[in-house]
């Protein structure tokens, strides 16, 4: 059912949940000391660190074992002044800075996985895990990143979540990231070493770029391959006090590059809290000029989308297009919905009053006409000097989520629409998967997935948009079977007076402004027919050679135009590129 209490307001804590000590064999500086790096930690106003040295807790144990002897000295008496000025050192940065003992576990095939676990776990439960995990004693006393044949990836996220761990793929879109460029591995290993249920977050080296190419797009709840939306972070990789250059690659220094985290009180089990919510809000890379992200206004920038949408106020006539946004986001890929904020750019906010009386309504609401029980969070922010009322909406998993008994909605890109048949028992086909499922670790595919054809397997399909597989002609009407660019889910017996917006667009297109291939603008096997805008956002038809005929995709957007399609893309200056 629909949460009743208003999320508690927390406070932004910066963390760096990636940090090697002298115990990593590839160390800079082996002459530093533990309290070298928490001193460091705390010159960059660093709030909570994770000492995660390569297959190993040498750090984490020595500073232990330097705790406990002159903790021992002190209770006999025995401390020299240098060794009562460390203890107090020790003592005030435990009391200003969360420490979290931890390690980065080389997996198979020398994927690299951060494991990080509560304050006070004993260093012999912690190489418990390792050892279970197959990393060889030695390589556990040095530290080597190199571990030779240990666990898989799904192995690891598993052992470290029931080790009441938080299991985190490291540096995930660099060098043995699980989602490193030049890999060969299939699209399902992809998936599943991102999306498994016992992995807590990703770690990327580009969480600040707004580059079409950034990895963060991947995991936004946007892309049907990646259906579990993801708690976004980054961390330093720390190999020494500050940076240095390392050949071409920058290697970041204690705290230099952190992420901001919203909790309700700096603790693991806040922590946790976190990265096991829906809300995507609470996160965010530190930015070194300090300069405060207006995320509301952030969100609002991209527009209505898959995951979110926009309803300037709370009344009777917008109600019901809440309530059906609501049913929509819990058939797709969850979402948010911001009410007392417009989706036009530039418009001020109206925001919103007697916050708990709207969300008693809206729960109600909720629970009166979503079937089965859905439970939704509600929280506030702040917004150009307006309350601005959060709905977090989850990934149903009881679906199909029907609202007033027989209206299933689901989300097309930024808009709200019934289901159509087909998508109806995609989703009952869902719901029974999840019912079914129980250790498996792959994630439910969102639909049923078309089998590709051969001839464009190496090239691939564009991942948005639509495409008119087969024609067929009943008396004097054409039935359309509609190919979901999204997730290649195909619907059939589509009309020209059925078809949703981007349907009818793809129809009238085909039927009277057919593509003509010397009209095309060819790149290889692949070319450009029209470039349109729509609602502000541009669109574009794109055509592929499959063998004698053509293949059309009407309406991708640019999210979809990835690998070879970013060729028809407008130059994209001044984007950051990834470490």
């Amino acid at each position: 059912m629909a949460n009743r209490k208003n999320a508690q307001k927390g406070q932004w804590y910066r963390a760096d949940l990636h940090v090697h000590t002298p115990a990593s064999l590839d160390y800079k500086d082996k002459n530093i000391t533990l309290l070298d790096i928490l001193h460091r930690a705390e010159y960059r106003g660093i709030d909570i660190i994770a000492l995660t040295d390569h297959n190993s807790v040498g750090g984490y144990a020595a500073m232990v074992r330097e705790i406990e002897r002159l903790e021992f000295l002190e209770q006999s008496g025995r401390t020299r002044p240098e060794e009562d000025r460390t203890l107090m050192e020790y003592r005030r940065l435990s009391d200003k800075m969360l420490v979290l003992p931890g390690f980065e576990f080389t997996a198979t095939f020398g994927f690299h996985i951060l494991g990080i676990f509560p304050p006070g776990t004993s260093v012999r439960m912690l190489e418990h895990v390792l050892l279970s995990l197959n990393v060889p004693p030695d390589v556990l006393d040095r530290g080597d990143p190199a571990a030779g044949s240990t666990a898989d990836v799904l192995d690891a996220y598993q052992a470290i979540d029931e080790a009441g761990g938080l299991a985190i793929a490291a540096h995930i879109n660099s060098a043995h990231g699980v989602m490193m460029r030049g890999l060969n591995f299939g699209g399902q290993t992809r998936i599943a070493y991102t999306q498994d249920k016992h992995l807590a977050a990703l770690e990327l080296t580009d969480l600040s770029s707004r580059s079409r190419a950034s990895t963060r797009k991947f995991f936004d709840g946007t892309k049907p391959e990646y259906p579990r939306r993801m708690h976004l972070i980054q961390g330093s990789d720390a190999h020494s006090l500050d940076t240095f250059l390392e050949g071409k690659n920058v290697r970041y220094g204690v705290g230099e590059r952190a992420t901001e985290l919203n909790l309700r009180e700096r603790s693991f089990d806040a922590l946790r809290e976190l990265f096991a919510s829906n809300d995507f809000a609470r996160t965010r890379p530190y930015a070194s000029d300090r300069s405060t992200v207006d995320f509301v206004l952030a969100a609002r920038d991209e527009g209505q989308t898959l995951v979110q949408s926009f309803h300037e106020t709370l009344d009777a006539e917008t109600l019901p297009r809440i309530l059906a946004d609501t049913c929509a986001f819990a058939n797709t890929s969850g979402g948010t919905i911001y009410i007392g904020l417009s989706a036009q750019k530039g418009r001020a906010p109206l925001g919103v009053t007697d916050v708990q009386s709207l969300i008693h309504r809206l729960t109600d609401e909720i629970n009166r006409a979503i079937t089965p029980a859905l439970e939704v969070d509600f929280d506030t922010c702040e917004t150009l000097g307006k309350t601005i009322l959060r709905l977090i909406i989850p990934f149903g998993e009881e679906r199909p989520y029907a609202l007033n008994d027989s209206h299933i909605y689901i989300r097309d890109d930024g808009e709200t629409e019934l289901a159509v048949r087909d998508e109806i028992v995609n989703l009952v086909r869902q719901g029974l998967a999840f019912e079914q499922a129980d250790s498996a670790n792959a994630p439910v595919p969102s639909e049923d997935p078309a089998t590709p054809d051969s001839t464009v397997e190496a090239i691939g399909t564009p991942r948005s948009g639509v495409e008119i597989a087969e024609v067929e002609e009943r008396g004097d009407t054409l039935y359309f079977t509609m190919r979901d660019l999204r997730n290649g889910s195909l619907v059939k017996n589509v009309t020209i007076d059925s078809a949703r917006r981007l349907w009818h667009y793809a129809i009238k297109q085909y039927t009277g402004n057919p593509i003509k291939p010397a009209n095309v603008e060819w790149r290889g096997n692949v070319g450009l027919a029209r470039r349109y805008e729509k609602g502000g956002e541009v669109r574009y038809d794109l055509v592929q050679r499959d063998g004698d005929r053509l293949r059309v995709y009407y309406g991708v957007t640019e999210a979809g135009m990835q690998d070879v399609w970013e060729v028809f893309l407008p130059s994209d200056n001044g984007a950051e590129n990834p470490d």
